[in-house]
Formats: structure tokens, sequence, C-alpha cells
């Protein structure tokens, strides 16, 4: 199975799906309209850029601080949150699913994802 696929069946996770650093591509599936889906990889693959720009400046500060490179983010609204990790991006349902279950689970299954490719 694929992580996407392995992500919808988790408790809570409405979508998931993966975009390109480039920008130029995405996959998708769950409760997203194509062009939902399409602005979720633009919004991720900015946010991730500006995640890795805010991690070098850190770094800078504060050599060997182990926030550089970032893995993911979480943007955590009060009925849903965003999940990033690597290049996979999955929308949870705050009231149905875990947040911590969730980034958990996209930890491991992406633990040797390089980071190279932002």
């Amino acid at each position: 199975m694929s992580i996407v696929t392995d992500l919808l069946a988790k408790p809570g996770v409405i979508a998931a799906g993966e975009y390109a650093y480039r920008g130029d591509r995405f996959s998708y599936r769950g409760a997203l309209s194509e062009e939902h889906a399409r602005m979720a990889s633009i919004m991720c693959r900015a946010t991730t850029m500006g995640a890795n720009m805010e991690g070098r400046m850190l770094e800078v500060f504060q050599p060997r601080s182990g926030l550089f490179p970032p893995r993911g983010w979480v943007v955590h609204g009060p009925e849903y949150t965003v999940c990033v990790m690597a290049n996979v991006f999955c929308m949870l349902d705050n009231a149905k699913g875990s947040i911590n279950g969730t980034i958990d689970f996209m930890t491991q299954a992406l633990a040797k994802v390089s980071s190279d490719l932002i």
C-alpha cells in the first residue's frame, strides 16, 4: 500500500496526498476537490520552503540546533489540522482523529525519505 492509502485508513484523516517539491505535480485521495487539492499542494510546497528558510536562519544563530533540516510542519486549527512530512500532506478532522497518532505514523513511515530534495 502507499502512504496516502495508509493515511486515509487512519481515524479522522479526510484527505491525503503527495506534492512535488518543484510545485508542478501532485496526487491526492479523499474529500477534496481537484482544485482544493491543487491549492493544498501549492500551500504545502510554499510553507515547506518557508520552514526550510527559517530552519537555515536558526542554524546560523544556533549551530547544531536540531531544527535543520526540518522534517515537516503542522497547522492546527479549531476543527482541522494539516500535517506535512517530507512531501506528503494529510488533512485531519480534529474531532475524529489523533494529531499525535498521525504524526507518529508519518514520522515512522517517512523516516528514510531524504530531505535533500528541498
